[in-house]
């Protein structure tokens, strides 16, 4: 992609500051945020990026980190990398406004963001990107509040793309990765359950068993800069989507493909 002026939101996350290192390296411009200052953001601040404080659990925060992004140049694309599995346990174990906290963190306030951008972004092609999480074909119990946030970024991508044809929105399931979110999971062994022993599993020799993040790094660069009719609207998978190959623009031929529908509609025939 040619150069052009990147926001990160939450630019110190392990994806973000990868992604941000990437561009910088490339000579983009980047602009991000930071909820806790960190070595990590003095290290992208003297690559070249733009920092801004952003606490996604405070309105006012987030207000204030948008009117300062929108103080500098419009932006080609939109990443908004933040993700917190907390409250970790049973739906009804949980501290309750904990839980009701998390869906603003992990759905609300990111949406927050985009609508409060959304009148800054490049008169050139502009392209926003989400992360999705597990549990969109099943039942990801003890993670109630992060899952049910992610399923609802997925539909709401659909829906942005199609109220909004001057930008591409695309949702995008990095798998395992070895980054800081799995911390919620690490320290809370009884109330993980099983996902405990899973998470210390797969992070055992650091991680090897894990998917790169180098990989899901080339994936987020693939669908900022692929076609809108090819990956607007839908929700992918680093993992096991053929994003490398050719072979993934069959996926044109079927609109209802990577996106939130109604399993078995076809199960009972009627005639």
């Amino acid at each position: 992609m040619s150069s052009s002026h990147h926001i990160i939101i939450s630019i110190s996350s392990d994806i973000g500051f990868a992604l941000a290192k990437k561009w910088l390296n490339e000579g983009h411009s980047v602009t991000g945020t930071f909820r806790t200052r960190s070595l990590l953001c003095d290290e992208l601040e003297d690559m070249g990026a733009n920092l801004v404080p952003c606490d996604l659990e405070d309105k006012t925060s987030i207000n204030s980190a948008i009117t300062s992004i929108k103080s500098g140049m419009h932006w080609n694309t939109l990443t908004i990398a933040t993700g917190n599995q907390e409250p970790v346990g049973k739906f009804l174990t949980c501290n309750f406004e904990s839980w009701h906290q998390s869906i603003n963190v992990n759905f609300i306030n990111q949406l927050k963001i985009v609508h409060g951008l959304m009148n800054h972004k490049s008169a050139l092609q502009s392209s926003v990107l989400f992360f999705a999480g597990g549990g969109t074909n099943n039942a990801t119990v003890d993670y109630s509040a992060y899952t049910i946030s992610k399923i609802a970024l997925i539909k709401m991508v659909e829906l942005l793309d199609e109220e909004i044809s001057d930008t591409t929105f695309s949702i995008l399931g990095p798998g395992w990765v070895k980054t800081k979110i799995h911390d919620s999971t690490l320290n809370a062994p009884e109330r993980a359950g099983e996902n405990y022993h899973k998470t210390i599993q797969m992070l055992e020799n650091n991680g090897a068993a894990c998917y790169p993040i180098e990989k899901v790094i080339e994936c987020c660069d693939w669908l900022l800069s692929s076609p809108r009719e090819l990956v607007g609207g839908r929700n992918f998978s680093a993992v096991n989507d053929p994003w490398e190959s050719d072979s993934i623009e069959l996926i044109l031929n079927d609109s209802n493909l990577f996106k939130l529908r109604r399993y078995g509609n076809d199960f009972f025939e009627i005639k």
